[in-house]
């Protein structure tokens, strides 16, 4: 179990992961930098005239098949130093831009909080910050597909919390996380329409993977809800069933009393107040909304956008958690800065622009944890060994 910490958390994985994502973002860079928009100027002072080729009344300011050249037109071909030194660095940008930093903070805090909870503060605020970034570390090496929640469980364990507890914990943590997800999304349906959620261009390949991925959650849901409240020996049967496997076999007797242990864990947790699950699930809410938040108030920095545009904005975000969930690549790298652009492109003529955001947005949500991570990880490894 130590080694499969050391594993994830070995140096090749982190520079791997380092260097997808920073070949990714610098290639978004460079693809973005490369490329020239079309915006409208005062009337009579552009060098090229709109023609709405494909019928869809809207200006697709990068396709370049929308606009002719013509003297005295209503726009005008920018490069992207040219987009981007428009932009207005005023005091409300640093406001907004330090709203989303508080953002991040509002997230981290919200795990910490709930993971205090389900411990019955058997871990201090300090413990819990440092279990909080290790696990977001191993988010940023792990695909997210994957996520860092396999190995969170020997996080907790090597913090003195019984593996049995540490993997009832994370089942729970897991639960409220998607139930989060199954719960909010029909709720906000009911004040933006579903087709807006989805982008023009593949909008059915991108709905069949949407409502798809609610529905594994849905029932992902069910079963880990299932596997603590409802039948808690179903974790120690699923344990013993797969160490049956022959190069398996070794850990057989360690399954058994993490399975006795997850179970008793289930009991104590089973006989919690009502109060004790809704501050958990408070929590779970405060952490989310703070994440979702971020892309908000990013947003807001360079954009004008009403009260009903940021509710949308909100709610798009639950389509693009949904390709990071899915994501191969490590953290979601790519597929991040990918589904951001196209999905967050509705709210500005300027691809530039949104692209840019993009890689802010990466730098202020992923990059952060893989530097505290890294700055973490040698101290706690040491001292974990020492404890063993």
């Amino acid at each position: 179990m130590s080694n499969s910490v050391e594993k994830t958390f070995s140096k090749w994985r982190i520079y791997i992961a380092l260097a997808i994502g920073l070949s990714i973002s610098i290639g978004i860079i460079i693809y973005s930098f490369t490329r020239t928009e079309y915006h409208r100027t005062e009337t009579g002072k552009g060098t090229h005239s709109w023609v709405d080729t494909n019928h869809n009344k809207k200006v697709d300011a990068a396709n370049p098949e929308e606009f002719i050249v013509k003297n005295q037109g209503d726009y005008a071909q920018k490069t992207a130093l040219e987009v981007l030194s428009e932009i207005n660095w005023s005091t409300s940008v640093f406001f907004w831009l330090l709203l989303a930093c508080i953002g991040m903070l509002g997230r981290d805090f919200g795990y910490m909080l709930r993971l205090r909870i389900l411990t019955k503060n058997q871990l201090t605020w300090r413990q819990s910050f440092k279990v909080i970034m290790l696990w977001e570390f191993a988010s940023t090496l792990a695909p997210g597909v994957m996520g860092g929640t396999a190995v969170a469980m020997f996080i907790l364990n090597k913090e003195k919390i019984s593996m049995g507890k540490s993997t009832a914990i994370v089942i729970m943590t897991a639960f409220m996380d998607n139930l989060f997800y199954v719960i909010l999304v029909p709720l906000l349906t009911l004040f933006v329409p579903v087709a807006s959620l989805f982008p023009e261009s593949g909008n059915d390949t991108v709905r069949v993977i949407f409502w798809t991925g609610f529905g594994f959650f849905t029932l992902l849901s069910f079963v880990l809800f299932s596997s603590i409240v409802v039948s808690p020996k179903l974790v120690g049967k699923l344990l013993t069933f797969f160490t049956k496997i022959p190069f398996l076999k070794k850990f057989n007797e360690n399954a058994k009393r993490t399975g006795q242990d997850v179970e008793t864990t289930a009991h104590e947790m089973r006989k919690e107040h009502f109060s004790f699950w809704l501050k958990a699930y408070g929590a779970t809410l405060i952490s989310w909304c703070s994440r979702f938040l971020v892309i908000n108030c990013l947003l807001q920095a360079f954009l004008n956008l009403g009260i009903m545009q940021q509710v949308h904005i909100f709610m798009k975000q639950f389509v693009l958690w949904m390709f990071l969930r899915v994501s191969p690549t490590p953290g979601g790298s790519g597929v991040a800065e990918w589904a951001f652009s196209t999905l967050m492109h509705d709210f500005s003529a300027s691809f530039i622009l949104v692209s840019t955001l993009a890689v802010l947005w990466r730098i202020i949500s992923y990059y952060p944890y893989i530097l505290i991570g890294s700055i973490i990880l040698p101290k706690w490894l040491g001292k974990s060994k020492n404890r063993n």
